[in-house]
């Protein structure tokens, strides 16, 4: 049994268009899996399904999760399980700053996780390991002090993502195009935080319609995805493939879906 087991997944908007058409995917911890797929293919809505965003229902099959049916709980009851998504384009949060984030975030989970009763963590402790986090993954120290996200480039947005991945130490980690708008000195940083997050306890689905994140975070396993659908499986060698011949080998058309 995986961690993530995902089962014959059907996902729809709101209006009941269907965009994830019958997905079966099994994560695992240690593992690296990448899903590419061209823009309008449905691998957002994916993420978003998996972490149980309101705008998105699952009209058939199953999210499982060491087991246990997370189809029907909310965002932070799957966070607390240990599931985590970096976002595309993460928000901002003015008045909330970085350090009060994770510190409420660790706090909420160690609080459910004590079954109701206040645990926040001391707060030398909280500071050590962020200092410790924020230094591994290159994150600037001032970034600590600032609002969550607001007025952040680009790549200090994803850092901060895997920074909060680093403090929260989710069991799978899902980073939908985490490489999106980064440049090559953010993106090694980034890669190089993923790989280094990545272990017995922690298992990644990375998401991104690019070969070039791959290049430093080298998957075990590679899905195409076309259409709301996977319709190709295999090693890391398929990225390759995919970024020689592009997603037309595999029947998609400029939109993202199947060519008719």
């Amino acid at each position: 049994m995986a961690q993530l087991e995902i089962k014959n997944l059907h996902v729809a908007l709101e209006d009941g268009t269907e965009i994830v058409k019958g997905v079966d995917l099994d994560v695992d911890l240690g593992q690296k899996h990448a899903i590419m797929g061209p823009n309008g293919s449905g691998k957002s809505t994916l993420a978003y399904a998996l972490m149980g965003h309101p705008a998105y229902e699952v009209t058939k099959g199953q999210i499982l999760f060491d087991g246990e049916d997370l189809t029907e709980l909310g965002a932070d009851e799957r966070a607390r399980r240990g599931l985590f998504l970096a976002f595309q384009y993460p928000h901002a949060i003015p008045g909330v700053t970085v350090t009060s984030f994770l510190r409420s975030a660790i706090n909420a989970n160690r609080k459910a996780a004590s079954g109701g009763e206040d645990d926040p963590v001391p707060i030398p402790e909280f500071r050590t390991n962020l200092l410790a986090a924020m230094e591994e993954l290159r994150v600037p120290r001032e970034l600590a002090s600032r609002y969550l996200n607001d007025g952040f480039s680009g790549g200090e947005k994803k850092r901060v993502e895997i920074l909060q991945m680093a403090m929260l130490k989710p069991k799978i980690a899902v980073l939908d195009e985490t490489d999106s708008g980064l440049d090559i000195d953010a993106l090694r940083i980034v890669a190089n935080g993923v790989n280094k997050l990545v272990g017995p306890e922690t298992g990644a689905l990375v998401i991104t319609h690019y070969q070039r994140i791959l290049d430093y975070v080298t998957p075990d396993f590679v899905h195409v995805f076309v259409d709301g659908r996977i319709v190709a499986e295999g090693g890391a060698e398929l990225a390759h493939k995919l970024e020689a011949e592009g997603y037309e080998a595999f029947g998609a058309n400029g939109n993202g879906k199947v060519q008719s």
